[in-house]
């Protein structure tokens, strides 16, 4: 908590929008792929050492199954966010979401973060940050399906509901980079690559600036 306090104070209410790096915020429903995307990526780029991927704070307990995140009971992530802990944070599907606070430092210093978010928080973090890429990883609506029961999380009329919420947000804006994830990882993980090698080169040209 310390750290994120001085994170706070070294970046006062006067240096927003952040500049210098890129934000890249991935996005899209549940059963596109974005983990797999940027996994992908994480292997690709495994010796960049412009690029940092964030590893979220989420209320849920971490598995085999799922991401690799940090994990908080509720009580304590809303502590932590009172603390100052989180960037940013947000709720879906009944759990609470943080991006640490170190990523605004990372973005400030000409490092591209790379972030699953919500697509509710876009209007946030283009407020946050100066250059902000969004990644909207797609699938057709039978793919999406078909994931979302393989997991085994959620009954039908949960999967039914998540569907429709995924097409309840629509994103556009010059910003906005849009990947079918419906086939092979390798398709949509490279134009995933492509994406961020454009940042990392605008966030070098950025920081000579």
């Amino acid at each position: 908590m310390m750290v994120s306090a001085l994170i706070e104070r070294e970046l006062s209410t006067d240096t927003f929008p952040i500049r210098h790096g890129v934000f890249v915020a991935v996005v899209g429903p549940s059963g596109a792929g974005k983990d797999t995307v940027i996994g992908y990526a994480k292997a690709r780029f495994a010796d960049e050492s412009r690029l940092e991927f964030v590893r979220r704070v989420i209320t849920r307990p971490s598995d085999a199954a799922s991401e690799d995140h940090d994990t908080l009971a509720d009580a304590a992530f809303a502590e932590a966010e009172a603390d100052g802990a989180f960037a940013i944070a947000w709720e879906a599907h009944g759990l609470r979401y943080g991006i640490p606070a170190d990523v605004d430092w990372s973005v400030a210093n000409g490092q591209v973060a790379v972030a699953n978010v919500s697509r509710a928080i876009i209007p946030a973090l283009r407020d946050r940050y100066a250059n902000l890429a969004v990644v909207e990883i797609t699938a057709t609506p039978e793919i999406l399906a078909e994931r979302l029961a393989m997991r085994g999380r959620e009954s039908r009329g949960e999967v039914l509901a998540r569907l429709a919420r995924s097409t309840s947000v629509a994103l556009s804006g010059p910003d906005v980079t849009s990947i079918d994830n419906s086939g092979a990882r390798e398709v949509a993980g490279e134009r995933f690559a492509e994406v961020l090698c454009k940042a990392m080169a605008f966030s070098d040209l950025s920081s000579m600036i």
